[in-house]
């Protein structure tokens, strides 16, 4: 893929400095593919974690969807910043750096690159909001030659690599 034109990236109009040596970026394939199971993992847990404090607490079961639609949203922040992957990114072989190349996100590049998963706490649009956002990333990852999408950029240069 080429820059988007004159040395700089499409989409973000940063300039290209090329992939970081010795990393092999991720594509689109095997980060949607630990994505779905990093979803299971979290619809599981979160799901049961919901529903014991739904009967602990004694709350109507539409309550437990407020918070649940932000499990995720940690579920992906907190693997991130403390193992450097989710279980499904470890499951494929895969890893995310933080700005900079470090070897992992800090709390602030993972909160920033999984912002868009906050969308769903919007009452009535935030799954459209959502999905729209992810259509993006997946659109940006393919063009990158870094496969680094708007999440990406947006968190100061996260990447997800392979290894």
């Amino acid at each position: 893929m080429t820059t988007g034109g004159y040395g700089y990236e499409p989409y973000t109009g940063q300039p290209y400095a090329g992939p970081i040596m010795g990393v092999t970026p991720a594509g689109l394939g095997p980060r949607a593919v630990a994505r779905f199971i990093d979803w299971i993992i979290a619809g599981i847990v979160g799901g049961i974690v919901f529903w014991a404090l739904e009967h602990a607490s004694g709350l109507p079961g539409w309550a437990s969807v407020i918070p649940g639609a932000g499990f995720g949203f940690l579920y992906f922040v907190a693997f991130e910043v403390l193992a450097g992957a989710t279980p499904g990114k470890k499951l494929l072989g895969l890893h995310v750096n933080g700005s900079g190349g470090a070897p992992r996100p800090s709390l602030a590049d993972s909160a920033k690159r999984n912002a868009y998963m906050l969308l769903n706490l919007i009452p009535w649009v935030g799954g459209l909001l959502w999905f729209c956002a992810a259509i993006a990333i997946a659109v940006t990852v393919g063009a990158s030659p870094t496969k680094q999408g708007w999440h990406d950029n947006f968190a100061d240069g996260t990447q997800v690599v392979k290894g």
